[in-house]
This record gives structure tokens, C-alpha cells and sequence, in this order.
């Protein structure tokens, strides 16, 4: 009955109702995060905040670009923004934000982080492999606040680095770091919220349905999981990856071994090393974080992980993933777009890809439209 009533509310009640068991009431209690939550999504320029638009007899787009830095990560950062600054005013604090990006995330939550007073944000990204617009949404910001700094090398380097200061206790409290990658938590809970309000939209929770997930940090999808754990009826994650196929080759073959990453047509999922997947581990390997931690090291010393074979056939019953070239990328813009004269980013076009080699199983399909195509000239 709960999911059921969504349907009824708009977006920012949804979110508000969504992220409420994760957020501590004496913190924030109702007025004040639905109130939060209207001031959030009260500028995206779609009365729906994420419309749904069907392209096919059983696939819908959920359109996630309609918010500042038109990207999907704006759902999140934008209230992550708002509540650092009301976290941070009411206990007296500054902190540092520091991040690394692939292209959206940088852009979506410099914007979120603009000008306020109680933080700065360093924002790390690898030189010469975002799209130019990506560039310019982050580095012609003028605020005394924002910093970028351009890292010679791939995503998963400036990840890399973002997590060692995070893994330096001493320093990260002297500096009072803080992240706003999905490695932190609020990123993933912001996310889910708009699982619930496609669903709901469509049928939930009388209707499982399949959602479609362009990912290479595994945090979007994540999400998703996450909102399956909560109730929501899903009947299959589809993971869609680019050439930078780490995550395909897990959920299709057992196969996580790292290789080098490789620019593509949809550079925002170039990432070899999916922080993300981590979250999923610890819940496929019984909450036992030490485990995790010791994989996880293995991982990234050899550049395999063990035990994939049976984290892999304790996901498969949810998961599953799908890899799309650059030329199949372009030949679902174009199919797309001659079709029903919509116009697919690649990164979207990635999923719409993964989606239709995805075996038909009787359930309606939903795939995020993670990005806006100006973003991608």
C-alpha cells in the first residue's frame, strides 16, 4: 500500500518519503526534510522532476537530465548540497570536500557546492577525457570555493588518491575531509527515490519491473538495489557497460579481472575499478567487512578477485550485464532518434543497447536516461 501511494505524490514528497529511515529525525525531522526536499527539485525544469517516455511496446526512458548540470548525479548532489549547508550552520563546522569525476559528478556537485559558506570543494578529474561541456561546466565556475585540478591519467587514478586521503584518519579529520562521490552514503540514499517514482508510476507494486542501468561506478545501480532491499518489486538489474567492460564480464561470466581503461563514446563509464561494487560485496559476503577489505586489497594487487565465482552465482538471481561498442552506440542513437525523434546521449544509448539484448521475460523495462545530449556534441 505504501509504494502504491506514490503514485499519487509528486517527486520531492517521494524523496522526502524515501530517504526518511536513513536520516535521524532528531537531525531533520518531517517539516524540515520535505522542506529540503521542495527547495531541491523546485528548479529542474520538468514539472515531473523525472519523466518517464516510451519508446517501445514495453521500454520507457526515465529521463534523469532535468536538473542543473543536466545529469542524473544533480538528484543527489543538490540535496546533499542543502544539507551540508544546514548540518554544518547548526553544529558550527567547515569542512573540505574532495572528489574525483568522470565528468558528471564533478559538474553536478560543484554546483550543488557553489558558493556556500561552510565548505570548500576540491574537485579531481583526468585530463583530456571528459567531453569539453563536462570541462566547462566545472571550470568556468568563479567562486572562492571551487577548485578543479586536472589529473594526468584515467578515472580510477583520481579515485585512487581521493580514497588515500579518505584512508589517512589523521589527515582527514585535521582537514575535515568529506566526499560526495558514491563512496558517500547520502549519494546512494538520494538515488533511490526515483526507482520508487518510475515504478509507481507504471503499476508498482502490483508490476516487478527491469530497470536498465548505464553504470561503470556502480553507484546509480546501487541504488536500485538498494531500493529493491527497501520493497520495491524488481524483477531484474541490468548492468550496461561500455567497452570498459569490468562489470559485463562479472555478472556474465564470473570474469573481474582489471584492464586497461579505454576512452569511449560514453567517457563518464570509463572506470575499471567500480568503488560501488564493494557495497554489493559486503551484502553478498555476509556484512563481513574484513572479508571484504582483504578481497578488495587482493583485487587491486593483482588485479583479480577472489571468490568471484560465488559472489557472482549469489547475484545472478537479481543481476544481470549487458556491453555495448561504440558502434552499436551509435546505432541506437540513430535508430532511436529516427524511430520516435528522441535524442539519446551515448551513455543513454548505452542502455537503450543493453536493453534490447536483454531476453524478454514478460516485465515492462525501464532505462535511465542518465544524461541530457548537449552534454555530449
Amino acid at each position: 500500500g505504501e509504494i502504491r501511494a506514490l503514485a499519487d505524490m509528486d517527486y520531492a514528497t517521494i524523496a522526502a518519503r524515501t530517504v526518511r529511515p536513513f536520516i535521524d529525525s532528531e537531525l531533520l525531522d518531517d517539516s524540515l526534510l520535505a522542506k529540503l526536499a521542495r527547495e531541491t527539485y523546485a528548479d529542474f525544469d520538468h514539472s515531473d522532476v523525472a519523466p518517464l517516455r516510451q519508446i517501445d511496446e514495453d521500454t520507457w526512458l526515465l529521463e534523469l537530465f532535468h536538473g542543473p548540470t543536466l545529469a542524473f548525479k544533480d538528484f543527489a548532489l543538490q540535496f546533499l548540497g542543502r544539507l551540508f549547508d544546514y548540518v554544518l550552520a547548526r553544529r558550527g563546522l567547515r569542512i573540505t570536500i574532495v572528489g574525483a569525476t568522470s565528468g558528471d559528478t564533478g559538474s553536478a556537485a560543484i554546483e550543488a557546492c557553489r558558493g556556500r559558506s561552510n565548505l570548500d570543494i576540491f574537485m579531481l578529474y583526468p585530463a583530456g577525457r571528459l567531453s569539453e561541456v563536462q570541462r566547462m561546466q566545472m571550470t568556468t565556475v568563479d567562486e572562492e570555493n571551487v577548485h578543479n585540478i586536472a589529473v594526468g591519467g584515467t578515472f580510477d587514478d583520481c579515485q585512487d588518491l581521493v580514497k588515500a586521503l579518505f584512508a589517512d584518519h589523521e589527515l582527514r579529520d585535521e582537514l575535515g575531509l568529506s566526499a560526495v562521490n558514491s563512496i558517500n552514503w547520502a549519494r546512494v540514499m538520494g538515488q533511490t527515490a526515483y526507482y520508487f517514482a518510475a515504478a509507481a508510476r507504471l503499476g508498482a507494486p502490483d508490476e516487478a519491473f527491469t530497470f536498465v542501468v548505464p553504470t561503470g561506478n556502480f553507484g546509480n545501480v546501487y541504488s536500485a538495489y538498494v531500493a529493491h532491499r527497501m520493497g520495491l518489486p524488481i524483477s531484474k538489474l541490468v548492468v550496461a557497460s561500455n567497452r570498459n567492460d569490468i562489470l559485463y564480464r562479472f555478472f556474465a561470466e564470473a570474469d573481474m579481472s582489471i584492464a586497461e581503461v579505454e576512452p569511449s563514446l560514453s567517457p563518464s563509464m570509463d572506470i575499471q575499478v567500480s568503488s560501488n561494487f564493494e557495497r554489493l560485496m559486503f551484502d553478498l559476503m555476509g556484512r563481513d567487512g574484513a572479508a571484504v577489505e582483504t578481497a578488495m586489497r587482493t583485487f587491486r594487487n593483482d588485479g583479480v578477485l577472489p571468490g568471484a565465482t560465488q559472489i557472482h552465482e549469489d547475484s545472478c538471481y537479481l543481476f544481470e550485464g549487458q556491453r555495448i561498442d561504440d558502434d552499436e552506440t551509435l546505432a541506437v542513437i540513430h535508430d532511436v532518434y529516427t524511430n520516435t525523434g528522441i535524442l539519446l546521449d551515448p551513455h543513454s544509448a548505452v542502455g537503450v543497447g543493453a536493453a534490447r539484448k536483454t531476453a524478454r521475460d514478460g516485465c515492462r523495462r525501464i532505462v535511465l536516461a542518465t544524461a541530457h545530449p548537449a552534454k555530449f556534441p
